[in-house]
């Protein structure tokens, strides 16, 4: 009897056991969510798109996807812990390394949007609000002297009163992202730069020639632009005229490892066949930017 009664223990022990460690750690129930995104554009080998819970003020990975060259995503469908996907305010997009050690968000934050029941609309509000976007330019050439090649450069600048001014009306933007100007030239998109400041000269002149640009600005020199006069790609020829060609204002990630234009090109304007040189013209909008929706 007493054996008994030692082995009845021991089960009812072991069952105590059992019950408390199930106690500890239930089971977690996993939910999916759904995502359904138009314009994005492949990354190339060293970034990746990743996706991010907003739950109780802190992001939660939902995982990450790339994006082929007709815009298909490589994944569409993440399983999540369940009480994060119920418990998600947000759903914010984000360009990351490739091989990221940061377990925290980039600085680039393309797309996010609220949760409304179990659908999220998204837009590009963390990069920007582009609706009152602006721009004018000029054609001139100021780094090989007046009256030479000036169909050859091009500078986001307003030359309506006579003097260089501000050209550009846009938002400023966020850490992460950047400005970057260009001419399609012969169906080549040729880059002017990057910049963040609308009044000041951009950060890069490969093209330009040895003279000095005039300073307007005082520390922050001239304007944003390039003059085509040297160091030409390859299938083009320097000077040049780019009448005809498309000066274009895009929004470009950085760090950016593409030698083209980004998506976001707030700003286009097929520059006139017959365009004269010093001669303001008006940049149009383009605000055919990337848009989704997230379902939980």
């Amino acid at each position: 009897m007493k054996t008994q009664k030692l082995m009845l223990m021991a089960i009812i022990g072991l069952l105590l056991i059992s019950s408390c460690k199930k106690d500890e750690d239930p089971e977690v129930t996993m939910k999916n969510i759904t995502v359904n995104m138009t314009g994005l554009e492949d990354l190339g080998a060293d970034y990746v798109y990743e996706g991010w819970l907003i739950v109780n003020g802190s992001p939660v990975s939902t995982g990450t996807f790339t994006v082929d060259e007709n815009g298909n995503l490589s994944e569409t469908m993440f399983e999540l812990n369940a009480s994060d996907v119920d418990n998600a305010t947000t759903f914010v997009l984000s360009i990351e390394p490739k091989n990221d050690s940061d377990p925290a968000p980039a600085a680039t934050k393309m797309m996010a949007g609220d949760f409304s029941g179990v659908n999220a609309t998204l837009s590009i509000a963390p990069v920007g609000d582009f609706m009152n976007a602006a721009g004018k330019y000029i054609l001139a050439t100021p780094t090989d002297g007046a009256d030479t090649h000036e169909n050859s450069g091009i500078w986001f600048l307003d030359l309506s009163t006579g003097s260089p001014t501000v050209g550009l009306d846009l938002p400023q933007l966020p850490d992460g992202w950047k400005y970057e100007g260009w001419v399609v030239i012969d169906g080549m998109p040729v880059t002017t730069g990057t910049f963040t400041k609308l009044a000041a000269t951009d950060d890069a002149d490969p093209f330009s020639g040895s003279m000095a640009l005039p300073d307007v600005n005082g520390a922050d020199g001239f304007f944003p632009g390039e003059d085509f006069l040297m160091n030409e790609p390859s299938m083009l020829s320097f000077p040049t005229d780019i009448a005809g060609g498309t000066a274009v204002i895009s929004v470009e990630p950085s760090p950016d490892n593409s030698p083209n234009p980004f998506t976001l090109k707030p700003l286009v304007h097929n520059i006139p066949a017959a365009a004269m040189d010093h001669t303001v013209y008006d940049m149009g909008q383009n605000l055919n930017f990337p848009t989704g929706t997230v379902t939980r």
